[in-house]
C-alpha cells in the first residue's frame, strides 16, 4: 500500500482546540498540489473539504491524533516562504481578532482579492472556513467559526 501513498511534508505546529490546553506538535501537508507551485500550505490542508487532519504532538512519536477541523480554533506555524509576485500584488492590513474565548491575536492578513472587494470585511466573509493572521515570527491560521469580531489597526 506505500506505494499509493501521498509523499507528505511535516511542519511544527501549535493547536488550540475548543478545550483544553495548546498542544505542540507537527502537523503534514502534501509536496504538491496542483493550485499553486511548490508544497501544500498548512492554510490549503486546513481548508481542504476532509473534516479531520493528522497532528502528532511533540514528545509521543507514536501518537497521532486525528483532529476535527471544526473544533480546532487555531493552528499556528512558523513563517513560510512567500511566493513574492503573488505578495507584490496583494494588499497587507493590520487587524486584531478576538476569539469566541476573549483572546486576541493581532498581527496582519495578506489581501488577495480583486480591488473593488479588498476590505478586511470581504476577507473575513471569504467562504473559506480558515484565514490567516501573521507576525512577524508565526503565522495563526484562524478559524472563521470561533472568531466573535475583528477590528482594523490602522
Amino acid at each position: 500500500m506505500s506505494g499509493f501513498s501521498i509523499p507528505r511534508v511535516a511542519i511544527p505546529a501549535r493547536l488550540r482546540l475548543t478545550a483544553g490546553e495548546a498542544r505542540d506538535g507537527e502537523i503534514y501537508v502534501m509536496e504538491r498540489v496542483p493550485q499553486h507551485a511548490g508544497p501544500e500550505t498548512p492554510l490549503d490542508m486546513l481548508n481542504r473539504t476532509e473534516g479531520f487532519f493528522p497532528f502528532r504532538p511533540r514528545g509521543d512519536a507514536a501518537a497521532v491524533l486525528l483532529v476535527a477541523k471544526s473544533r480546532t480554533v487555531t493552528l499556528t506555524v512558523p513563517p513560510l516562504p512567500a511566493d513574492s509576485a503573488r505578495l507584490s500584488a496583494a494588499k497587507q492590513v493590520s487587524m486584531v481578532v478576538t476569539l469566541a474565548d476573549g483572546s486576541e491575536l493581532s498581527g496582519w492578513a495578506t489581501l488577495e482579492l480583486p480591488e473593488q472587494h479588498s476590505r478586511i470585511l470581504d476577507y473575513l466573509n471569504a467562504a473559506e472556513p480558515f484565514f490567516v493572521i501573521a507576525t512577524t515570527d508565526e503565522v495563526h491560521i484562524v478559524n472563521r467559526a470561533h472568531v466573535l469580531f475583528a477590528r482594523p489597526e490602522d
